[in-house]
C-alpha cells in the first residue's frame, strides 16, 4: 500500500467551508442568546446585540434571502441558530433576568453597556473607510437615539385613535424595531399611540381563548391583531431587504448609521437609575393608573428615576462595563483573520 501525505485540495476547501459554517453558527448562537436577553430588559434592542456580536450583516443577508424564498445553508443556519438561542434565553432566563434588573438595575445596565460597546470595534472593522461617509451618518443616528431617549424621559406620546392604517403602521414600526439596532418596539408603539390598544387586544384574545369563546376572540383578532400582523410581515420583508440593499450599495454610510445607533443606545442605559412605585393618576406605558391597575402593576413596569451613587458604585459599574466589553469584543475576535476574507461574518 502506498501512502500519500499530500492533502486533496477539495478536502482542504471542504474543511475550510466547514470551519466557516462552524464560526458562523457559534456567533449566531452567541448573538441570538444576547438578543433573547435584550428582549427581556427594558430599553435594549435585540438588533443592538446582534450588531455587537458581529453577526448583524450575516443576519440581514439571511433574512433578505429567506424572505425572497431563496433558501441556502448559510441563511438557514444563521436564522435557525439566532432563533434557537434567543428562544432558549427567553424561556430559561426570563424570570431570573427580570428579577436581577428590578433589584440590581445599575449592575445589569452597566453590564449591558459593556456588551453593547463591545460591538463598536466590530463595526469599525467592517467599515473599510473611516471618513465623513462613516462619521456623518453616525452622528445623525446618535442624535436621533438621544432625541428618542429625551422624548421617552418626558413622556411624549401620541393620543391618536386606532384604525386599520395606524395599526398597520404600528406593525411596520414593530418590525423595524426588531431588526434595527437601538430601537425599542414598545416605545415606538407608545409614540404612535397604539401600545394600549394592542395590549388590550392581546389580553382580550387571551381571555376569550381561555373561556373558549371563539366569537369573542374574533373582534380583537381581526380588528387589531390582524392589521398589526400584516404590518409586521411587510416590515420584516421591506426593512430586511432594504438594509441588505443599503449594505451592498452604501456599505460605509449604512455601517456609520448603525454605529451611531449602537452608541446612542447606551444613552438610555445610564446605570444609576431605580424603579419607584407610581401613584394613582400617573401615566405608565400610555395608561393613567387607577387603584385597580396600580394594584396589578408589576414591579418591572414601574417608572424609573435617577439616583446619586455612592463612592463604590461607579467603580463597580466601570468594572462591569469592562467585563461586558471584553466578552463581546473577545467573541468578535474569534476567527478575525477569516473575517477579512468573508466580511459578512
Amino acid at each position: 500500500m502506498i501512502l500519500n501525505d499530500k492533502q486533496n485540495p477539495s478536502d482542504s476547501s471542504d474543511d475550510q467551508e466547514t470551519g466557516m459554517h462552524g464560526l458562523l453558527a457559534g456567533r449566531s448562537l452567541f448573538g441570538g442568546f444576547l438578543m433573547g436577553l435584550a428582549n427581556l430588559v427594558p430599553g435594549i434592542s435585540g438588533g443592538t446585540m446582534l450588531l455587537a456580536a458581529g453577526i448583524y450583516p450575516a443576519f440581514i443577508e439571511s433574512l433578505s434571502s429567506v424572505t425572497r424564498l431563496k433558501f441556502n445553508l448559510r441563511s438557514l443556519l444563521t436564522l435557525g441558530c439566532v432563533a434557537l438561542s434567543a428562544g432558549l434565553a427567553i424561556l430559561l432566563l426570563a424570570g431570573t433576568l427580570k428579577s436581577l434588573v428590578v433589584n440590581y438595575r445599575w449592575i445589569m445596565y452597566s453590564l449591558f453597556i459593556g456588551l453593547t460597546l463591545g460591538g463598536v470595534p466590530v463595526v469599525w472593522r467592517l467599515a473599510k473607510q473611516r471618513n465623513a461617509k462613516l462619521f456623518i451618518p453616525a452622528v445623525v443616528a446618535f442624535a436621533l437615539m438621544a432625541l428618542m431617549v429625551h422624548l421617552k424621559s418626558i413622556g411624549i406620546e401620541s393620543s391618536g385613535g386606532s384604525n386599520f392604517l395606524m395599526l398597520l403602521i404600528a406593525g411596520l414600526a414593530g418590525a423595524s424595531a426588531m431588526i434595527l439596532p437601538g430601537l425599542s418596539g414598545a416605545y415606538l408603539l407608545l409614540l404612535l399611540g397604539q401600545y394600549v390598544p394592542i395590549l388590550d387586544a392581546v389580553n382580550a384574545l387571551k381571555d376569550a381563548l381561555k373561556d373558549r369563546d371563539l366569537s369573542a376572540a374574533m373582534e380583537p383578532g381581526l380588528q387589531v391583531l390582524l392589521p398589526v400582523g400584516i404590518g409586521v410581515l411587510i416590515g420584516v420583508v421591506v426593512v430586511g431587504n432594504l438594509l441588505k440593499w443599503l449594505l451592498n450599495r452604501y456599505r460605509t454610510q449604512t455601517l456609520g448609521f448603525l454605529l451611531g445607533l449602537l452608541l446612542g443606545s447606551v444613552v438610555g442605559l445610564y446605570p444609576f437609575q431605580e424603579g419607584y412605585r407610581p401613584e394613582i393618576g400617573d401615566r405608565v406605558k400610555g395608561r393613567p393608573l387607577t387603584a385597580e391597575t396600580l394594584a396589578e402593576l408589576e414591579e418591572d413596569d414601574w417608572p424609573t428615576r435617577v439616583f446619586t451613587p455612592n463612592f463604590v458604585q461607579p467603580w463597580i459599574a466601570l468594572a462591569l462595563i469592562g467585563v461586558g466589553f471584553a466578552v463581546t469584543s473577545g467573541v468578535s475576535m474569534i476567527g478575525s483573520k477569516t473575517e477579512s476574507d468573508d466580511p459578512e461574518i
